[in-house]
């Protein structure tokens, strides 16, 4: 297993078992320049980034990443995810998952220099809300015809 491989071991196994007390071990994964983007973020640097998981920890309960794939070609890296979770105003308490991917550029040192999540906003989360997930489906009906 050659270093970059073992670099993302370590990253996969850093976001698979994430809690808030993780958090603290956050720059060994990122580099201080770190950028990340989602459907909802677009930060720079690991306080940011750390500050983009700390809202995750605070807004859902039982946050957390299962890696299902990854590819490796070089110093890039792209991992597919099932993002489990609780909504925190769901009283029903129904567990919810986000299907997902996570592109990588790895530095030398093997931290995270970019980190790009791809994922469909409106299906996997509009939708599940309960007055919102009507109109977003009503709206996924009328646009496919």
């Amino acid at each position: 297993m050659n270093t970059l491989s073992i670099s993302v071991e370590r990253v996969v196994a850093f976001f698979e078992s994430l809690t808030p007390a993780s958090l603290s071990d956050i720059a060994r994964i990122y580099a201080d320049d770190a950028r990340f983007k989602d459907p909802f973020n677009d930060v720079q640097g690991v306080g940011a980034i750390r500050a983009v998981f700390e809202h995750m920890f605070r807004t859902l309960d039982e946050p957390r990443f299962v890696v299902t794939r990854r590819v490796l070609d070089g110093r890039q890296c792209f991992l597919v995810w099932e993002f489990h979770f609780r909504f925190r105003s769901d009283r029903a308490g129904l567990s919810q998952v986000i299907h997902g991917g996570s592109y990588l550029q790895l530095g030398e040192d093997g931290r995270i220099e970019m980190h790009r999540d791809y994922w469909d906003a409106a299906e996997e989360l509009y939708e599940k809300i309960p007055v919102l997930g009507a109109l977003m489906r009503w709206l996924r009906r009328r646009a496919a015809g």
